[in-house]
C-alpha cells in the first residue's frame, strides 16, 4: 500500500509530494468558503475507487451536485461513500465510537467535515469536559487511522486572534494541533483564487501555493 492518498488533484498532489499521509489525521483548517469541502470531497473521490470511505457531515456540507460537478463517475463515489450525520455533539461521539468499535471492512479512509462545528456549538463557560471529550474523539480517530493504515482527514473552522486581528486560530486549539500530524490552512485570495499553506508536517517543510477553485476542482 502506498504511504500516500491522491488527494483528487494533481496541484495538491504535487503540494503535499503525493497526497495525504496514512495512519494519521491531517487537518484542514481555514475560513468559510476557503475549498475545505470541496479537498474532502476531492479525496472521497479518489479513495472511493479502491476503497471505501466513512464521511462524517456535521454541517450538511455533502453535496451530490458539487460531486457530480467533480466527477462523471458519481454514482460508483455514491456507492462507496457511506454518509453519517450527527447533528449534535454526543451524536458525534456515537458515530466515532461506533467506528472505533468496530470499522466496516474495506474503509480506505475517514472524513469529518467538521470535527469541530457541533463541539463549537457547545461550548459555554466552562468547557473542560468539552473539551476532554474532543480530545477523545481524536484520540479514537487517531487510533483507527494507525491500526487500519489509513488517512484520517478532519476540516476545522476558525476564529480571529483578538490579540492579532491580522492572524487566525484553530477551533480546540492545542487539542486539534496535538493530534493531527499534517496541518493545512486555506486562506481566501479573491473569488476564486486560494492559498494553502502546510502549517506541519511530519516530513514536507512549511510551503505554499497558491491555487483555483473550478467547477471539477483544485487546479
Amino acid at each position: 500500500m502506498s504511504n500516500r492518498l491522491k488527494s483528487g488533484s494533481d496541484t495538491f498532489n504535487g503540494f503535499l509530494e503525493g497526497g495525504y499521509e496514512h495512519s494519521v489525521i491531517t487537518t484542514i483548517f481555514g475560513p468559510s468558503g476557503t475549498g475545505k469541502t470541496t479537498a474532502c470531497l476531492l479525496s472521497a473521490v479518489s479513495a472511493s475507487r479502491d476503497n471505501k470511505v466513512i464521511f462524517i457531515d456535521t454541517e450538511g456540507g455533502f453535496s451530490t451536485e458539487r460531486l457530480k460537478q467533480l466527477t462523471q463517475d458519481y454514482k460508483k463515489v455514491l456507492d462507496n461513500v457511506f454518509i453519517l450525520k450527527p447533528t449534535t455533539f454526543a451524536e458525534q461521539k456515537q458515530c466515532i465510537d461506533s467506528l472505533h468499535k468496530k470499522l466496516p471492512k474495506g474503509v480506505g479512509l475517514i472524513i469529518c467535515d467538521t470535527i469541530s462545528a457541533l463541539y463549537r456549538v457547545e461550548r459555554g463557560d466552562d468547557n473542560r469536559n468539552l473539551n476532554a471529550e474532543l480530545g477523545k474523539q481524536l484520540g479514537k480517530l487517531l487510533q483507527i487511522s494507525r491500526k487500519n493504515s489509513i488517512p484520517v482527514l478532519l476540516t476545522n473552522q476558525v476564529y480571529a486572534d483578538f490579540d492579532n486581528p491580522n492572524r487566525i486560530k484553530m477551533v480546540g486549539g492545542d487539542i486539534l494541533a496535538y493530534s493531527s500530524k499534517c496541518l493545512i490552512e486555506l486562506q481566501l485570495l479573491s473569488k476564486n483564487q486560494r492559498k494553502a499553506l502546510i502549517k506541519k508536517h511530519r516530513s514536507i517543510p512549511e510551503r505554499e501555493i497558491t491555487f483555483e477553485i473550478r467547477e471539477k476542482g483544485f487546479f
